[in-house]
């Protein structure tokens, strides 16, 4: 994961203090690319501990087409908490409850769930039903039949429905991309990438949905290419950044599916398997929201 770090240096190097929507302030760089062949092994960071059970359940919240985070929450996966419980904060129904009282409220109540626990339409939902077309379903039949095409498009970008996101969509874009020998690889469009938090976790994402299409298409693994827009570390990650900057990365892990799965619609948690895995500890930071 050399290449993470790589583009976070050169990020500090090259980029311009800019002020941002959440008022943190940021170093931001517009246009980057990352590659990494995923044949090397999975791309989770070493430089610091990602924790990969929210990865697998963030990407199969995502591909059941879902928008709201008790499921999350069920699996102890936090990482939507806080937009969802921004907006309840200024609502009629806001008791001072702290965002604990609010995810534990999440977990117990279904009435309270459905009510305050919905994101809106996002990445689930326009994966599943884009003005009711299911992308994901089309993806997997059309490189089926027709591998070679230029046409393997996944949008999360919806002009008519972004306005009703609690968060808009960053990763916005995603193309898939089959070789004469059979591989398939991945590309990214990432229209806003919070360096420290998110983009370790959107490059173990995407790798991992790729791995899983490969097995359900029959393709071997190709690359995956992470391309940015506005890629920023925030200015409360810095010291964050700096310590990983510090640190060799380390042999990346092996990711191992089950092989029965012949479906990308039928993968559970306990069908997804990381090995190997030997990170640094884990380094905390805020999110902005």
């Amino acid at each position: 994961m050399k290449q993470y770090l790589t583009m976070a240096q050169f990020i500090l190097d090259n980029g311009l203090v800019k002020q941002d929507r959440t008022n943190t302030g940021t170093i931001s760089y517009f246009g980057y690319q990352m590659r990494f062949n995923l044949a090397e092994g999975f791309p989770l960071l070493t430089t610091k501990k990602v924790h990969f059970k929210s990865v697998v359940y963030e990407l199969l919240w995502f591909i059941k087409g879902d928008t709201n985070i008790k499921y999350l929450v069920n699996h102890n996966v936090r990482i939507w908490n806080e937009w969802p419980y921004e907006k309840y904060t200024k609502s009629s129904d806001y008791q001072n409850e702290t965002l604990a009282e609010f995810v534990e409220k999440i977990e117990t109540n279904d009435e309270f769930a459905q009510k305050h626990g919905d994101l809106g339409p996002v990445y689930g939902k326009q994966w599943r039903n884009f003005e009711g077309v299911d992308q994901l379903a089309n993806l997997i039949d059309n490189l089926k039949t027709n591998p070679y095409s230029r046409r393997h498009i996944l949008s999360a970008w919806n002009p008519k429905e972004v306005d009703n996101m609690a968060l808009p969509p960053c990763h916005t874009l995603v193309q898939f991309y089959v070789s004469q020998d059979n591989k398939l690889s991945c590309q990214l469009y990432q229209r806003s990438a919070d360096v420290f938090l998110g983009v370790p976790f959107n490059i173990a994402s995407y790798a991992l949905l790729t791995y899983m299409i490969a097995q359900v298409c029959g393709f071997e693994l190709g690359d995956f290419v992470y391309s940015f827009g506005d890629c920023h570390i925030y200015q409360n990650h810095l010291a964050q950044i700096n310590e990983q900057l510090t640190r060799t990365p380390r042999a990346l892990p092996t990711l191992k599916l089950n092989a029965d799965v012949k479906s990308l619609f039928d993968f559970t948690y306990e069908d997804i398997v990381l090995e190997n895995y030997d990170p640094y500890p884990a380094i905390k930071g805020l999110v902005a929201v």
